[in-house]
């Protein structure tokens, strides 16, 4: 898979022992099938912004609560960086629907 937003999750989520796998991932941060990415990869094409605004919010939504943490600001401060780069995404799909 390309290096984008979701696999650099992915991969921290992975390294974290948070995900064990890539279908895990797909089911429990994207809303999706387990599949999901691996058909994503196999297609040629982009996630959908549905599916990256699912993983954004929860992002978000740990990130606000690991920042309240002491022992797990930073990682809260990470998970609200990667969060705001999936708005990015979302931002940047988007416009390139209405150009």
């Amino acid at each position: 898979m390309e290096k984008t937003v979701l696999t650099e999750i992915f991969d921290m989520l992975r390294g974290m022992n948070v995900v064990a796998n890539e279908g895990e991932f797909s089911r429990d941060w994207l809303g999706r099938s387990e599949c999901y990415l691996r058909s994503v990869r196999f297609k040629g094409t982009e996630p959908s912004v549905a599916t990256i605004a699912i993983c954004a919010s929860k992002l978000q939504h740990y990130g606000n609560q690991l920042v309240k943490q002491t022992d797990h600001r930073e990682l809260g401060r990470r998970f609200l960086s990667l969060s705001e780069q999936c708005h990015a995404q979302i931002n940047q799909q988007s416009k390139a629907m209405w150009l």
